[in-house]
């Protein structure tokens, strides 16, 4: 819901695409504000509230309309009279993402943020949001660093499917060179193209500008997925995508890793039962079981993880006893004694999402069979890391293994040897040897 009407005289709803106006009442038909532009332009309008003081909307109130562009990613703003029937008329569309516009009171005057990925977001003011004046500067040491870029990149899926994804590359890539190349993926992260990412120490997902800056190129697909068969979408689309960049001669191709958290931690831990393409795997609280997983509890809200799968993003689409073939065929766990990949599995105690000892089951079964896996495990940490000195401290790990395998650096003795419950938090095994894992 976009908002009301001056005496609830209307409602304005968004779809996919377009803003609309309903009467509660019924009693007049339902207006497209957008007039179909969104859909046939592959836009997606929302209403931008500029006044802090918003209660409901005037009868002939001009709004401004976010709009962003599903094929480019580009984002901008429109204007449209709501007592117009004319079409909404475009201010702006950029390859930038606009974000906290708000409008002075008693001027006409708008101030925003603006950023993507190269640039920082910054503080902009401006008349009609077309010229602007830069009032900041959030981020003046970034020049001191091999910064990155970020671009679309489409391929065609085996089965034929439209694809994208975002390549990042090195601020100073050189298409000359050869480059080790890390995987992440999460649904779909294409709308991302222009977004920000500060170099912070991570919660779970890969730091992306930090091993961009550090030599990596970094490539993000989407996914769409078929009920039933999740673990099989993730194959199509993710080592689809990797094979089309590998035809790069800039690609190393022996030298690819793969990291996920979550959901993208499960779909690392199917990936490596399915091929060996990749060097190295990372993969943060994998669900490895699902017929275990499917009876659990999401501690955090208390709720049972069933509707999960017959429903949403596990995407079984049955209960365990309608489609138990299914619940083995995406359950990596019986794949383990094909998984050639070294891998690191983060599983931590006070997970409120994904059951922690799915993490131990893949740690243990991969460990059983003889396979090069290690286990992280965040003592009272939850399903993504609080305590910074949690995050600094896998990152670090993250940076060793993926160098180690990825450009050949020493392992770290961690890799090495492990380190014992009792020494944890006393000896944190960073230092490089010449042994292998």
């Amino acid at each position: 819901i976009a908002g009301w009407l001056e005496d609830d005289k209307g409602v304005l709803l968004y779809d996919r695409y377009d803003v609309w106006q309903f009467s509660p009442d019924g009693k007049v038909a339902p207006k497209n504000l957008t007039n179909g532009i969104g859909r046939t332009s592959n836009l997606t309008f929302r209403v931008e509230r500029v006044n802090p003081d918003f209660r409901f909307f005037g009868k002939k109130e001009v709004l401004l309309l976010d709009a962003f562009d599903n094929a480019t990613k580009q984002n901008g703003f429109y204007s449209k009279a709501i007592n117009d029937s004319k079409a909404p008329e475009l201010i702006v569309m950029a390859p930038t993402k606009y974000s906290n516009v708000v409008k002075a009171k008693y001027a006409d005057q708008y101030i925003f943020d603006k950023g993507n990925y190269v640039n920082s977001p910054d503080v902009y003011l401006s008349k009609d949001l077309k010229s602007n004046t830069k009032l900041s500067n959030t981020n003046p040491q970034q020049d001191l660093y091999n910064w990155g870029t970020a671009e679309l990149v489409k391929w065609t899926t085996p089965k034929g499917y439209k694809s994208e994804g975002i390549l990042y590359k090195p601020e100073n890539f050189d298409p000359n060179k050869k480059y080790p190349m890390i995987v992440y993926f999460y649904e779909k992260l294409s709308d991302g193209l222009y977004s920000y990412q500060a170099p912070a120490p991570t919660p779970s997902r890969l730091n992306i500008p930090f091993f961009v800056s550090n030599g990596y190129l970094v490539f993000a697909p989407d996914i769409s997925y078929e009920t039933g068969y999740p673990g099989k979408s993730a194959e199509e689309f993710i080592n689809s995508g990797v094979e089309s960049l590998k035809k790069n001669a800039w690609v190393d191709g022996t030298k690819i890793g793969i990291q996920g958290q979550s959901w993208g931690g499960y779909q690392v831990a199917h990936l490596i039962t399915k091929t060996n393409m990749y060097a190295a795997a990372w993969a943060g609280a994998p669900v490895v079981n699902m017929t275990s997983a499917y009876g659990g509890i999401r501690w955090e809200s208390g709720m049972n993880r069933q509707f999960q799968y017959e429903k949403t993003q596990s995407r079984i689409g049955a209960t365990l006893w309608e489609k138990p073939e299914l619940y083995i065929e995406n359950s990596p766990l019986f794949g383990f004694p094909k998984v050639t990949t070294p891998v690191v599995v983060m599983a931590n105690d006070a997970d409120g999402a994904v059951p922690w000892y799915q993490g131990i089951e893949m740690f243990t079964g991969l460990k059983r069979l003889g396979k090069p896996v290690w286990l992280l495990n965040y003592n009272n940490e939850a399903h993504n890391l609080v305590q910074r000195q949690n995050r600094k401290d896998i990152q670090i790990r993250e940076q060793q293994f993926f160098d180690h395998y990825l450009k050949g650096a020493k392992a770290p003795v961690w890799m090495v040897g492990g380190v014992p419950a009792t020494e944890k938090g006393k000896t944190w095994g960073f230092e490089l040897t010449d042994e292998k894992p």
